[in-house]
């Protein structure tokens, strides 16, 4: 039990390692924000497809290394969820890191991948949209269109936080561990806790539509306009 809890301190702690802060600092770019938006925008693909990279290897390696150790299947996936807190709230950056997308991923294509597969379909429809604005923008050279992107996507965000609720019934349909499965359902449910809560207080503030924001960040990760 003590171990269990250790290893899952380690992984939460490695989930909130941070190296897109480091990366950020590195090229010289700015630490607020989307991290990841960041590197892609300011130090270009290579080294925003390494953070992301990085960030997806935390979630696999969290789960490998609890196999490889011979840890019982409830505890791998509460140390794989824990990674995928600490690059939500990092005690390096004031509990404010980023939205966990990326590190469980890592976490649930290592413990069910063909579940994970059927489950991002949604997102990659998502992720082919972005890529198709990107294409059909004119009066850009290639290089200026990936590095500065086409803006914000709807379908991108939309197409995530459907692939992340039909994870676990997908896991359950293939027959996968109900480990698996409740490990799943909460993923998915600090996913969205995560995509609310974000930069709320700024809404509070700014006295918006508490209906309207929580709606957009729920379907669209990101608050109003």
């Amino acid at each position: 039990m003590l171990t269990d809890i250790a290893l899952i301190i380690v992984f939460y702690f490695l989930g909130a390692f941070p190296h897109l802060y480091l990366m950020c600092k590195l090229h010289g770019l700015s630490t607020k924000g989307d991290l990841h938006m960041n590197l892609w925008q300011g130090a270009g693909p290579f080294w925003g497809i390494t953070g992301v990279m990085i960030d997806v290897f935390k979630g696999i390696a969290a789960i490998l290394i609890c196999y490889a150790i011979g840890l019982d299947l409830w505890a791998t996936v509460a140390c794989g969820l824990a990674a995928v807190a600490g690059q939500m709230w990092p005690v390096f950056s004031k509990f404010d890191g980023e939205k966990g997308n990326t590190v469980g991923l890592g976490m649930a294509v290592t413990l069910a991948y063909l579940a994970t597969f059927i489950a991002l379909i949604p997102a990659l429809v998502g992720l082919i949209s972005k890529l198709v604005k990107l294409l059909r923008l004119k009066g850009q050279t290639t290089r200026t269109r990936f590095t500065k992107g086409a803006g914000t996507s709807d379908i991108l965000p939309i197409g995530v936080a459907i692939a992340f609720f039909i994870l676990p019934f997908a896991a359950w349909l293939l027959g996968e561990p109900i480990e698996i499965v409740i490990g799943f359902i909460i993923l998915f449910i600090i996913i969205m806790i995560r995509r609310l809560t974000q930069g709320l207080t700024e809404d509070i503030k700014a006295k918006r539509k508490m209906g309207r924001v929580l709606l957009n960040r729920f379907l669209l990760d990101r608050s109003i306009k």
